[in-house]
């Protein structure tokens, strides 16, 4: 059925007519800026190779000789660039009704709308699917999971027993960051950041880092996560995560939850000489994934 506002209306962008059909609300501000950090590439694919460092040094006896260890590689993570692209038709008889100017303008902004949502939708995805077995890293687990292999051993960057946001289950996350070691075993500094909550949890989790007693309690007791501040770059909010008690917190972990922009936006037009039609189209191209898993902590919720 025809929709007011679109080309194939009776009376679509008549004079006097305003095309409405939500292309002019407000959009949140860029937040996938807030999961990842951002590089550039001018490859069809990145390669992110680990190499281990050593582990502890032996003891010498007197007269032996010096123990040499050496670097090992790890896993390996790849990221392949994936194209998105969009485009919409100004018909022959617009352009002839001088209609060519405004309804070009509609669409373009329409359509790089549509681009953003697109970049954001993708790069939540990889939170969305943090928990799932079928969408692995270089290590063959899920992004968070409490089987990360080590040549030490295993490891874990999720909750041992599932927990909704709280401060107890935040800050037993946070225990099992201050408590990360490196794939030979070593104790690293890794620093919590950010936490990232859904819509559905953002009064919550300002409840709990923001109060200035403790949370939920009638102690008299000090916010210790507020006053120690535990989470230096505060809560972010997401709006394209799809689950509704997940919860996340990033950390300083330097090859972390990587974004690569192969080729930013580009916007070209052209004309179709068959049907006179005027034709416009944005492309781009990136790609989201992560490196080492301890940079992103997490819980699904109970």
């Amino acid at each position: 059925m025809p929709v007011i506002g679109t080309s194939n209306h009776p009376k679509a962008l008549w004079p006097g007519v305003k095309a409405w059909f939500g292309r002019f609300y407000d959009e949140h501000k860029i937040e996938y800026t807030d999961l990842f950090d951002m590089d550039f590439s001018n490859q069809n694919y990145e390669e992110d190779v680990e190499v281990t460092g050593f582990g502890l040094a032996p003891r010498k006896n007197e007269g032996h000789s010096v123990a040499y260890d050496s670097e090992t590689q790890g896993y390996v993570a790849r990221y392949v660039h994936i194209a998105y692209a969009y485009g919409y038709i100004v018909t022959e008889e617009e352009i002839d009704d001088n209609l060519y100017e405004k309804v070009s303008k509609t669409r373009s902004q329409a359509l790089a709308f549509s681009l953003r949502q697109t970049k954001e939708t993708v790069a939540a995805n990889i939170y969305n699917r943090a928990f799932n077995s079928s969408y692995v890293g270089g290590d063959g687990v899920e992004l968070l999971a409490t089987t990360h292999v080590g040549i030490a051993g295993t490891w874990s960057n999720e909750l041992a027993t599932a927990a909704d946001l709280s401060e107890a289950s935040l800050e037993d996350l946070l225990i099992q960051i201050m408590k990360a070691t490196n794939s030979k075993g070593l104790k690293i500094s890794l620093m919590p950041k950010c936490l990232i909550v859904p819509p559905d949890l953002w009064y919550e989790a300002n409840r709990i880092l923001k109060s200035t007693l403790q949370n939920d309690t009638a102690n008299n007791a000090q916010n210790v996560l507020k006053a120690t501040n535990a989470l230096p770059e505060g809560i972010k909010l997401n709006h394209y995560l799809t689950d509704t008690d997940a919860f996340f917190v990033r950390t300083n972990a330097p090859r972390g939850m990587i974004c690569y922009d192969r080729k930013i936006k580009d916007f070209e037009q052209d004309n179709d000489f068959d049907t006179g039609n005027a034709k416009a189209k944005k492309y781009e191209r990136y790609s989201f994934g992560w490196t080492d898993p301890r940079g992103l902590y997490g819980s699904p919720g109970a």
